[in-house]
Parts: structure tokens; C-alpha cells; sequence
């Protein structure tokens, strides 16, 4: 019964695309890692806290099967995405051509139009089935110089064909930057199988480790090419050296690191991220299923994410036209927790979520459908 590792709230909650849940041994963690050193010590607690940032990195490391030192944390994906494209000599040059979703969360866009105001952006239009490889096919051409692609979309459910796009992308001799906001721990991802050149994440949503604790990951074969602009001591090969006349980027992807570092979001995040990794992200993704694949099956009549287990990712999106307001109103009533975008309901079960939480759910909105 994994229920009884998380904090869970009285209403059925199925907003894990938002944010996640958080583990029991939330608090003991953060207070053993991040408060105790400075609050119960007279010592310098930096030590320690830099113990925090190696949890989380060996924690991701394990998640997805890569190297520890090929993850540098980040605040957001959006710092992460601003200081990755930038480091990079072929993307800052002019007509330098990018290829990505209109479907892509919107500040993945803003981050690349400021942050490379040069380039040319080409959309993949939001009418066109991002879930089919032949329609990334057709976009992809010698032209471009890196690919964005979203493993999960927020606002559809749809999940892209991820290892078909990152080869495309290898075989056209561009680059690949693949989005696992949305994905990271429902969404099974081996990093050394599917060798994109850049990954980026976050830890709220399925991990359930809260705000500000992102990542950027980079593929070693891809690290001699990024010489990041926005740096500071800990992207130096020694931060301790201080001298302020020589510095060397730091040999690994810790050289995004950039100055002092935050430790308080890393030291809830590595708490969560080894859970999930021990736990297994074939078990969040089959349970995942096991429950979206009910609600489908009776509710197919308003189901707008895609049927096809392949095609979808961890979150169910049911569309109820103009009755979308009252189906709201009618599932806040019975205590349960959804959120809607411009396609429809977001309907995300956890491994906190049982049967009996989706028979709640279809018992309201049966009504409607």
C-alpha cells in the first residue's frame, strides 16, 4: 500500500501533472540535510550541503540510467533551456534554425526567441498529430540545428515519439534537447539507450519533490561543444581555486552550475527522486495506465488525449464543451481534485491513487457524458 508513504489530502487528488504529493519523510529529510547542518551546528555546514547536490544528482543518475556528473541542477527549465542554447557557438550564430511544437509549453518558446533572437523558430502546427513520427518526418530536414522535442504535453496528454525523433535528429546531424517536465517518473526513460544531446527536467510534478529543484543533463559526446556564458564559481574546474584571473570550465555538466548554489529545494528533491527510482518508473507508468485505461474505456465518448497507450502520457484530458463548468463545479463538490486547460479536463493518477478514486470520479461525471 504506497498510499501510506505520502501525505495525502481528504479529496481524491489526480493533479500530479501539477504537482506532486509529497512523501511522508519529507520534513525528516529536509531537516536532516538542509536545516540540521546550519541549525544544530556550529561547523561550516557547506560540507554537508554540498552532500545534497550528489543525493540528487546520483538520485537522477539512477532514475534514468545515466551518469551522476552528466546532471547539473537547475532553478527551472527555462533558466536551464536560456543558459544550454546559449552555450553553444552553432545556435548563437545568425540563421541558425530550430525546430519545435506549437503544442510546447509557451515559455519553452519564450525561452529560445530571448535567448537566440537571431535564430528562426519553425513550428510544427498545433493541428498536425504530434504523436506521429511521420509528421515530425516531414519537418526535419539538414537545415535545422537543433530539435525540441516535449516527451509529454501538458494541455493534451499526447506523448511524442521521442526515440524516433532523437535518431532523426542524430541521423540530419542536428541537435536534440528533449522536455521531461511532464514525463520525468511516469514516462520510462533510459538516457544511455535514447542519447538525446540535452535533457531537461524538473521535480514537482510525478517525483513529488516540490519547486525549484530542476536539472539540465547533457550527453558527454555533446559537452565539448557548450561553453556556457552565464557561469560562476561552481562552473570553474576548482571553485575553491579563487583566482579571479584564470577560469576553466568545470570538466563535467556542473559547469551550468553557475554561482552560489541553492540547497533547500535539492535536499526535498533527492529525497523524492531516490524513492522513485528505487520504487521503479515501470510501476508509476503501469498503474499509471492501469487507471487512466479504466476512465477511457467508460468515458470514451469525451476523451480528447489519445486511446493509444503508446501515444499518451501519464495525464487524461476529457473534453465536455459548454458543460465543462458544471462537471468542475460537480467534481469540487465531491471533494475531487482536477484542473482544466484549453483542450479540456487534466485527469493525472499517482500510485497514491487507487480503483476506488477513479469509480468517484466516473460516478460524477457520468452524468455529463
Amino acid at each position: 500500500m504506497l498510499q501510506q508513504d505520502f501525505v495525502l489530502p481528504q479529496s481524491v487528488y489526480l493533479l500530479n501533472h501539477s504537482v506532486g504529493r509529497p512523501l511522508k519523510t519529507t520534513k525528516a529529510a529536509f531537516t536532516q540535510h538542509f536545516l540540521s547542518p546550519w541549525h544544530d551546528s556550529g561547523r561550516e555546514p557547506w560540507g554537508d550541503w554540498l552532500g545534497v547536490i550528489e543525493q540528487f544528482t546520483s538520485g537522477l543518475a539512477a532514475l534514468f540510467n545515466s551518469k551522476s556528473t552528466q546532471f547539473c541542477p537547475q532553478t527551472n527549465l527555462s533558466s536551464a533551456l536560456t543558459k544550454l542554447v546559449m552555450s553553444v557557438p552553432q545556435l548563437r550564430r545568425d540563421h541558425a534554425v530550430i525546430l519545435m511544437s506549437e503544442t510546447d509549453f509557451p515559455s519553452m518558446g519564450f525561452a529560445l526567441r530571448q535567448a537566440l533572437p537571431h535564430c528562426q523558430i519553425r513550428f510544427i502546427g498545433q493541428h498536425l498529430d504530434i504523436t506521429d513520427a511521420n509528421v515530425w518526418r516531414d519537418h526535419m530536414n539538414d537545415q535545422l540545428d537543433l530539435v525540441f522535442i516535449s516527451h509529454a504535453y501538458s494541455n493534451t496528454g499526447q506523448q511524442a515519439p521521442v526515440t524516433e525523433v532523437v535518431e532523426m535528429a542524430r541521423q540530419q546531424g542536428c541537435l536534440s534537447v528533449v522536455d521531461v517536465a511532464q514525463s520525468a517518473g511516469v514516462l520510462p526513460i533510459d538516457l544511455s539507450v535514447l542519447r538525446p544531446d540535452f535533457m531537461i527536467g524538473s521535480s514537482v510534478k510525478w517525483l513529488c519533490g516540490g519547486p525549484g529543484a530542476a536539472y539540465l543533463w547533457v550527453n558527454t559526446e555533446a559537452l565539448e561543444l557548450c561553453e556556457p556564458m552565464d557561469v560562476g564559481w561552481f562552473s570553474h574546474e576548482n571553485p575553491f581555486e579563487f583566482d579571479i584571473h584564470h577560469f576553466r570550465y568545470h570538466p563535467t555538466a556542473l559547469r551550468f552550475w553557475g554561482g552560489t548554489p541553492s540547497i533547500a529545494p535539492f535536499a526535498i528533491a533527492a529525497n523524492s527522486i531516490h524513492y522513485f527510482a528505487q520504487l521503479g518508473c515501470d510501476r508509476v507508468h503501469q498503474h499509471n495506465q492501469h487507471l487512466i485505461g479504466i476512465v477511457t474505456e467508460q468515458a470514451a465518448s469525451v476523451l480528447v488525449s489519445p486511446n493509444t497507450q503508446s501515444k499518451r502520457s501519464g495525464t487524461l484530458i476529457l473534453q465536455f464543451s459548454s458543460r465543462e463548468d458544471e462537471v468542475i463545479a460537480a467534481l469540487a463538490e465531491a471533494n475531487i481534485s482536477v484542473d482544466a486547460r484549453s483542450q479540456g479536463i487534466r485527469i493525472s493518477p499517482h500510485v497514491y491513487n487507487t480503483e476506488q478514486d477513479i469509480a468517484q470520479l466516473l460516478q460524477v461525471i457520468k452524468p455529463y457524458y
